[in-house]
């Protein structure tokens, strides 16, 4: 075995493939008797409690939970662990509400979107139906170069190789089983990825008994949980919003609303999903908080990593890849599902195509070349954190104006559509450049020395506030 590495590359390679073709026999053998539109959009209206919670935590959580709470906790501290504990579960209450109120006015659906469409007219449903092909696209990039990254830092395995035989994997039985498969995968992935996580957890609390400890943290860098520390609310607030908001246009969350044989299963299935999400992204961002106060010169994203294997064991590199790729298989067939069915419901509304066409098959297409796309990203291991934060702005700028249309039934399309571009226009104004130390009002436009250190020091954190909430200002003036 390389010594510079945890396990060595044909172990990792067979584990990769081995796990990868397990879930997509699987999926395969299971949707043989679930053929048809219905069970590939929506599992034909019938998925029970077990099913549909352990499949809206699998979807929820991917390998970014392995990498982001621990990065995000490193400078952010304390409210950084909240604010992305909370923001990854809130979608989950908020689906209570809304989840209820689009089943009743459209049972026979199975997106958001339909329901976008039916409320305004074609140009601002096309907007909405980009962006949100657009985040769920990023997303499946981002799951698909996190996996990669992790296989080939426990073996040295390289990228490309991982990336491959993923999407491969994923996309045989996704593609041919559709949500159905893709739920009957996620309560094996769910089973698997709760005993690994279990392991895990309590191997690195008893072996970091004396560091992982608030107490700890408290003496080597008490910033972090104190509460006059200013970029823990930021960072807090920032996670909160950005990761809140792009669940909501999750197409693979609505399609589980659908999925559900009634509202009293779907309202069980997401108070679980709740409780169940909070504590193990809080874990994540603690063990960065914990790896961080141990040694600031660890990676800050790889804090989960570094408790876990400091002493270097096969087995725990083992646990770890096994871990990452239910994490990643579960996510990923859900993004290629989800956009496979928006395409599919969408599709006629948006091309005018011939009659006859097929869009189920169509939709495959598409798929298909989106995964080659991911696949080319995920094999150069670009950084595509920027590229999600730019995501998450996108889906700040629609989420009041869209949801708030839920309840107000007087908001005109070309109303709404000013608000998403003025939301749009404001955020990009304070989106932060790659390096954080500028924007294009902020350093550009106008000198830096013209804005207050806090401006300076909260691009971020700004952008997605007045990405969110100007829209609302923009409806409430116009109403007036």
């Amino acid at each position: 075995m390389d010594k510079s590495y945890f396990i060595s590359q044909s172990t990792s390679l067979s584990l990769v493939i081995i796990i990868s073709l397990i879930f997509a026999v699987l999926g395969v053998y299971h949707s043989k008797k679930y053929q048809g539109i219905n069970n590939y959009l929506t599992a034909n209206r019938n998925i029970g409690l077990f099913s549909l919670s352990t499949s809206l935590v699998a979807s929820a959580l991917g390998a970014w939970i392995l990498f982001g709470p621990a990065a995000a906790a490193s400078w952010g501290g304390i409210g950084a662990v909240i604010g992305y504990s909370l923001g990854t579960a809130f979608p989950m209450i908020f689906l209570i509400y809304l989840g209820k109120k689009i089943r009743n006015e459209f049972p026979k659906g199975s997106s958001l979107i339909e329901f976008m469409r039916k409320k305004f007219g074609k140009s601002l449903f096309k907007l909405i139906l980009l962006m949100t092909i657009f985040y769920m696209f990023i997303f499946l990039c981002a799951e698909v170069t996190a996996v990669a990254v992790l296989i080939n830092y426990i073996s040295g395995t390289e990228l490309w190789i991982t990336a491959l035989i993923v999407l491969l994997a994923t996309l045989s039985y996704t593609l041919y089983g559709g949500l159905r498969a893709s739920i009957f995968t996620d309560n094996i992935q769910m089973i698997t990825i709760g005993i690994l996580l279990l392991i895990s957890v309590s191997y690195i609390i008893s072996s970091s008994s004396n560091e992982f400890s608030f107490t700890f943290v408290e003496q080597k860098n008490p910033q972090l949980l104190s509460a006059s520390y200013v970029p823990s609310y930021t960072a807090g607030l920032t996670f909160f919003i950005a990761v809140a908001a792009t669940n909501l246009f999750h197409q693979g969350n609505w399609q589980r609303v659908y999925a559900a044989k009634d509202y009293k299963t779907l309202k069980k299935s997401l108070i679980i999903s709740f409780l169940i999400i909070i504590p193990i992204v809080f874990f994540m961002g603690f063990a960065g908080m914990v790896s961080f106060s141990i040694d600031s010169s660890n990676r800050p994203d790889l804090g989960f990593f570094t408790l876990l294997l400091k002493e270097q064991t096969e087995l725990l590199s083992i646990i770890i890849v096994i871990l990452g790729l239910a994490l990643t298989i579960s996510t990923v067939d859900t993004l290629v599902n989800a956009i496979s069915s928006l395409f599919v419901v969408e599709g006629k509304a948006t091309f005018n195509l011939d009659k006859k066409t097929n869009y189920l098959k169509l939709s495959k297409y598409f798929i298909i070349f989106l995964s080659l796309i991911t696949f080319f990203i995920a094999s150069k291991g670009f950084d595509i954190l920027y590229l999600f934060l730019l995501a998450d702005l996108f889906c700040c700028a629609f989420v009041l104006t869209v949801f708030y249309s839920f309840y107000d039934k007087g908001i005109r399309e070309k109303t709404a559509y000013l608000s998403i571009v003025i939301g749009l226009i404001g955020g990009f104004l304070l989106f932060p450049f790659p390096d954080f130390s500028k924007s294009l009002l902020v350093g550009i436009l106008m000198p830096k020395e013209m804005f207050a250190p806090f401006i300076l020091q909260s691009l971020l954190f700004l952008s997605f506030v007045i990405a969110t909430f100007l829209p609302i200002v923009i409806l409430k003036v116009k109403k007036l």
